[in-house]
């Protein structure tokens, strides 16, 4: 799920929390599912936001130096991921 997701979960809540006015004889109160499935989205969303935010956090480190063997130039490069090194 994404964000696209949380934020559809949270606006066919609104609807159903606000807009639909239909009594099905007790068994099922829609506003109380309303509020539910926008409480979900919510929690959908924002937990979307964290992953992709915490995806974006990369460091990529980029080293040259000249081999004393043969002369010629080493590049050493290391991708982290948020201050750890990918394996």
């Amino acid at each position: 799920m994404g964000i696209g997701s949380g934020i559809a979960l949270f606006v066919i809540g609104a609807i159903l929390a606000f807009a639909v006015n239909v009594d099905l004889g007790g068994f099922v109160n829609l506003s109380l599912i309303g509020y539910i499935l926008m409480i979900a989205g919510v929690v959908v969303f924002l937990l979307s936001l964290v992953f992709v935010m915490r995806r974006r956090s990369t460091v990529s480190t980029s080293r040259t130096a000249v081999d004393p063997v043969n002369g010629e130039q080493v590049t050493t490069r290391r991708t982290t991921d948020n201050g750890e090194p990918l394996v």
